[in-house]
């Protein structure tokens, strides 16, 4: 443990020109008089630490040192391509392994490009989990990013409907979609296709100690987006027939599934366009449900008129008439 406090401290002062014992002690979580042993000890055993008194004095190395101690580990590797997502490297228990590469990368850097870090940190940041949702950290995802990073087989037990199913799966990665973590997975005998589950439905997984082999022509990335985008049409069971303004057309992609929006309005355009006369556009929009369409389309007030089906005409009928009656 204080092997790699010392390093680290060697690290924190070659990335930057002077650090006091007060900015030290908060970046190793110790105390100032647990710096100043440090420093003493890095000292003797060679390490050019020099430290100015005074109020404006700090730690500083001398003599130009360089350690060589900046490789990364694979962990750290690993972890600082997720350096960005904050509360998933601390879900994934990477936080610690992040932090020493991207100090690592600091100290490799030559001095005019020391800021480069902070100005990043200082405009971009990523938000993964949705609003108005508390994110939960799923109990079994240790396990299983341990088996997803070593590339072991696991026995998991979930739940599924009313029941509980027990598969032997080969875990290929990790997906954190808007504070809801997802494996994906295929069956440990290598047969049938990428499946997704989802972590906090898991029960009991076991970790094998022997390691599959990936096949190389996954690709975590296009497997999600292609999976993502079939999960949304397969919920589009149902179909309505609009008449929108120009400004409800405007407005369709923001209050239903986008690309179903999309390829409605742009069917809609090539089959006969916008009535000249008022510019009104007819679409046929598949949706989810006739409810769920109910509470989406009335968000656009006026701008939209359902022709069809029927049933779902007079409910938007009845709407307006208890609107009307609310507003008189």
């Amino acid at each position: 443990m204080r092997a790699a406090r010392l390093i680290k401290l060697v690290l924190l002062l070659q990335s930057r020109p002077s650090m006091t014992a007060a900015e030290l002690a908060a970046e190793l979580e110790v105390s100032e008089r647990t710096i100043t042993r440090d420093a003493l000890a890095l000292s003797e055993a060679g390490v050019p630490v020099y430290a100015d008194r005074g109020r404006a004095g700090g730690y500083r190395l001398v003599g130009g040192y360089r350690t060589r101690l900046t490789g990364l580990a694979r962990g750290e590797a690993e972890a600082l391509f997720l350096s960005g997502l904050p509360e998933a490297l601390r879900d994934l228990g990477l936080a610690d392994a992040a932090s020493a590469a991207r100090l690592k990368v600091a100290a490799a850097l030559t001095p005019s490009l020391r800021d480069a870090p902070e100005a990043v940190g200082r405009r971009f940041h990523l938000d993964a989990p949705a609003w108005y949702q508390e994110p939960r950290t799923p109990e079994l995802l240790g396990p299983v990013a341990d088996a997803v990073w070593d590339d072991r087989p696991v026995r998991a037990r979930y739940r599924r409907g009313d029941g509980e199913v027990e598969r032997e799966l080969q875990p290929y990665g990790l997906v954190l979609k808007a504070g809801v973590w997802y494996v994906c997975a295929r069956l440990q005998d290598g047969a049938g296709p990428f499946r997704t589950y989802r972590v906090d439905r898991f029960v009991e997984v076991v970790v094998a100690e022997e390691r599959f082999e990936r096949d190389p022509g996954f690709d975590l990335a296009a497997f999600w987006s292609e999976r993502s985008a079939e999960f949304a049409r397969s919920l589009l069971r149902a179909e309505v027939v609009l008449r929108l303004t120009p400004a409800g057309a405007r407005r369709l992609p923001y209050v239903t599934d986008r690309a179903a929006a999309e390829e409605a309005l742009a069917a809609g355009a090539a089959e006969g366009g916008a009535d000249p006369a008022d510019g009104r556009v007819t679409v046929t929009l598949p949706v989810e449900s006739e409810d769920v369409a109910f509470g989406q389309l009335l968000g656009l007030g006026p701008e939209a008129e359902v022709l069809a089906p029927a049933s779902l005409r007079a409910r938007f009928a009845a709407a307006a008439r208890a609107l009307a009656e609310v507003y008189r």
